[in-house]
């Protein structure tokens, strides 16, 4: 057996030669007993004919009697197609090969559900494409999507070793460093009682890798968390990782900046222009409501704390006398929301302690007129109401929507309610966003510190790691809350790529932040950090660094929402391969071996029910 072109190879100039094809069977078709049968490897398609009055009628049947899918070997020679019967929507669809021999490499049983229809396809429930995955992953855009996470990689890799960069591979069995997600822990054999933990992110052993003078680090990093899933995470991820020593946050930014310039290039041949926009962490929950905002699309957040203020409506007035906002946006033409609708974006308001939400209809009543229906205006005066027509541009067919509390919730309630009404408006065709369109933009300046009421503590925002801004590291110690961190995301259409910061190089900066605000005792601290701290008493220089998410980035290449259709074999939601039925059970033997006991879990009495 010997292939001498592959399935997207042939073209009219190859009219004449004798080929030999192999690949699976992508349809079979019957025209006046003649068969038509495409044939697909990963790299096309190629039609080919089986006539029989010019071949073996053994030949002929066994082609007949093919199903999709089967694996095939066909020789023949190459024709132009006749006028009238070329296929533009395939790179050979110009010419065809008149069988002459046929081998069926193997049989396909009856399919689950049809690869050869995208439309067909992408119809099927999501858990059987996941059970059949080697089924799924035969599809042209399933093929596509790996092919280009593949140019991708091999894009990062070369631009990376052009500047200078080492790919180091850090350690998979790692230390249990419960301050972040939930950990993937790994029983050791060796010492019962004693567990590895798989990393959720190298950042410990990359700052390592910078006191050891490596200078510039980076890895495709495996990396592990058991959180709960969503469209855009898995229990086990790819980051493009990186550190650098000697540097300031301006290189970052002209570094990634440069990688994905050339990665846009190379999978999409787009130029990006750089360098890209930035804007505060403050800024953008103040005109989008998070701190990942698209800004393909307005209905910006705008504030009305002002003229609000001693309100006669109580609920504004009271959230501004209390140090709080007023915020409200326009959702144009949404005015014809359902009451489900309205119902959803009132519990996305009380997911964040709101007891309700306040808005406003703007549509004609009755007589056709237009007026504000909603039950609150009453309470505004004609200032407070000339005020939000000026600064809204409210006009009929508007729905206005309020949220009044202390800053950061109004923001993240707003935030959350505006791309829910984008879905609402896409769906009904008044909101058009073009997805040849890629906003990039850095965040920057965030807080260095939250703090956890029901704790009584501060907690870092990023990580423990993070180098305050230079002239705020004398607000550690007398106003905490307003020293920002060193801390950049990368944001792109409204989802987060990456980010990271610069790193604490200074010991005693390090022992402030862990021991005097994360009330983290010296003991602890030395426990779960010490061999990093020790490492940072031998010189280490000024570093920082920055993690991509890789699955995050090819999705957006490949225009999927769902990580999941990058990934070769991902978990469903509730982190199962259904492919290969895994997590599973192991053998008493190997509990026994690890001196792990496994106990039934305890379900909760059932309340007597009422006779």
């Amino acid at each position: 057996m010997k292939r001498t072109h592959h399935c997207n190879e042939l073209r009219p100039s190859d009219a004449g030669r004798t080929v030999t094809l192999t690949g699976w069977v992508h349809s079979r078709r019957d025209l006046g007993g003649v068969l038509f049968i495409d044939l697909r490897d990963r790299e096309g398609r190629t039609q080919t004919v089986f006539d029989p009055s010019d071949l073996d009628t053994a030949v002929f049947e066994a082609a007949a009697h093919l199903h999709a899918e089967s694996v095939i070997e066909v020789s023949g020679v190459v024709r132009v197609r006749p006028d009238g019967t070329r296929n533009a929507k395939i790179a050979s669809g110009d010419v065809e090969v008149l069988a002459k021999s046929l081998t069926i490499l193997n049989h396909a049983r009856i399919l689950p559900f049809q690869v050869d229809d995208p439309e067909v396809a992408n119809k099927v429930n999501e858990e059987l494409r996941l059970q059949f995955r080697y089924l799924d992953l035969r599809r042209p855009e399933m093929m596509r999507n790996l092919r280009l996470r593949s140019k991708v990689a091999i894009a990062t890799r070369s631009y990376m070793d052009e500047q200078g960069f080492l790919e180091v591979e850090t350690p998979t069995l790692f230390k249990s460093t419960p301050e972040g997600a939930r950990e993937f822990l790994v029983p050791n054999r060796r010492d019962p009682g004693t567990f590895y933990a798989l990393p959720q992110s190298p950042q410990q052993f990359k700052q390592i890798l910078m006191v050891s003078g490596v200078e510039r680090y980076f890895q495709l990093a495996r990396c592990y968390r058991d959180e709960d899933l969503r469209a855009d995470r898995q229990p086990e991820f790819t980051q493009v990782d990186i550190e650098m020593s000697f540097i300031d946050r301006e290189d970052i930014y002209a570094l990634i900046e440069g990688l994905l310039k050339k990665v846009w290039k190379t999978a999409l041949n787009v130029d990006i222009p750089t360098p890209f926009k930035r804007i505060s962490f403050d800024e953008a929950l103040n005109r989008w409501g998070i701190d990942k905002p698209d800004t393909r699309f307005g209905m910006e957040l705008v504030d009305f704390s002002e003229e609000f203020k001693g309100s006669k409506f109580g609920v504004f007035g009271n959230a501004v006398a209390n140090g709080g906002v007023v915020k409200a946006i326009n959702a144009k033409g949404l005015a014809g929301a359902t009451q489900g609708q309205i119902e959803t974006m009132t519990d996305y308001a009380k997911s964040f302690g709101a007891k309700g939400l306040a808005f406003i209809k703007v549509e004609k009543n009755a007589a056709g007129v237009v007026e504000w229906k909603s039950p609150i205006v009453k309470f505004f005066n004609d200032a407070e109401k000339a005020a939000l027509t000026a600064k809204l541009g409210i006009e009929e067919g508007d729905l206005i929507l309020f949220a009044a509390d202390q800053w950061l919730n109004a923001c993240e309630i707003l935030g959350k309610i505006r791309l829910y009404c984008a879905e609402v408006l896409k769906g009904q065709g008044k909101l058009t966003i073009d997805p040849t369109r890629f906003d990039f933009m850095w965040v920057v300046e965030f807080p260095l510190l939250g703090f956890d009421r029901e704790m009584n503590r501060w907690y870092s925002s990023h990580h423990p790691f993070t180098a305050p801004v230079a002239e705020d590291i004398p607000l550690l110690k007398t106003d905490p809350k307003k020293v920002r961190g060193q801390h950049y995301d990368i944001v792109v259409n409204g989802v987060e790529l990456g980010g990271g910061s610069i790193r604490i190089h200074q010991p005693d900066v390090q022992k402030t932040i862990f021991e005097e605000l994360l009330q983290i005792p010296p003991d602890e601290t030395r426990s779960r950090f010490g061999y990093m701290l020790d490492a940072f008493q031998y010189g280490a220089p000024p570093h920082g660094g920055i993690a991509l998410g890789f699955d995050r980035l090819c999705a957006i290449l490949c225009g999927t929402t769902s990580i999941r259709d990058v990934i070769a074999f991902p978990k469903t939601a509730k982190g199962v391969c259904l492919m290969t039925e895994s997590p599973s059970q192991v053998t008493p033997r190997q509990l026994r071996d690890l001196h792990i006991e496994v106990k039934a879990a305890v379900k909760p009495p059932v309340a007597p029910t009422a006779s």
